[in-house]
């Protein structure tokens, strides 16, 4: 009994690592996330189980305590699990809880980092998070906290010079806003970024004090990735809209 855990990186194919490819070519089963794309299930054994367990803001197809029984239910019966989820699963992702899970009945675990959508989306827009004159240093802040409720960690983060990255944080934007303006920084570039590294890619960029307007007026939502900074203006010198060009 195994149970290995992927990060299948931030959205395009081509981005999870080889040793995640090679698990999931040895998996008896795989259960996977909504934002995991379903093109890697294509390495799969052709008698693989292939379970979506997919999780979005407010459309849950399956609670944790039931991925959780899953995982280990399978793996009893079938040998080799792969838990198969988007981004990094150690960043946000609740990758741990799951292995403890694991490990708690007597199963062999393995975890396989992938590419965090955190860093990765912003520098395909173009966007370095770091970068001399304009940040020394980045912020990764979720804006959804397990009581649904903006992270305090972000107004400490506000107060900062740093690049500020805001994962799953669509949904509160108006409150972001509002945490950045009581600072006085409705000057401060902003850019977001609507399926980073896909085919169907958006970015926005504006500032501080316009960005609820330009959002709305694009029509650009979740899954999407804010970022905060100087370094956001950046983003201009590729595109303000852009879909990703495919290689």
């Amino acid at each position: 009994m195994k149970v290995t855990l992927i990060g299948a990186g931030p959205g395009d194919p081509d981005l999870i690592t080889l040793k995640g490819i090679k698990a999931l070519k040895s998996a008896d089963v795989v259960l996977h996330d909504a934002l995991a794309s379903t093109e890697l299930l294509e390495y799969c054994k052709p008698d693989c189980i292939i379970v979506n367990v997919g999780k979005r803001f407010a459309q849950h197809s399956c609670n944790q305590d039931v991925i959780n029984h899953l995982i280990v239910e399978y793996a009893q019966q079938y040998g080799h699990v792969v838990r198969l989820k988007g981004g990094d699963p150690f960043i946000f992702g609740r990758g741990y809880e799951e292995l403890e899970y694991a490990q708690r009945h007597g199963i062999e675990t393995q975890v396989v980092p992938g590419i965090s959508s955190s860093y990765a989306v912003p520098a395909l827009a173009g966007i370095p998070l770091t970068t001399r004159g304009l940040s020394e240093s980045f912020w990764v802040v979720t804006g959804t906290t397990k009581d649904h409720k903006l992270s305090n960690d972000l107004a400490l983060a506000a107060q900062s010079s740093a690049t500020v990255v805001v994962l799953m944080g669509m949904h509160k934007l108006s409150e972001i806003v509002e945490t950045y303006a009581q600072l006085g920084k409705l000057e401060l570039p902003v850019a977001i970024i609507q399926n980073g590294t896909r085919s169907d890619e958006k970015i926005v960029t504006g500032k501080v004090g316009n960005i609820l307007q330009l959002v709305q007026a694009e029509g650009v939502g979740s899954p999407a990735i804010i970022v905060l900074g100087a370094v956001a203006q950046l983003a201009d010198n590729v595109k303000k809209i852009t879909q990703l060009v495919n290689y």
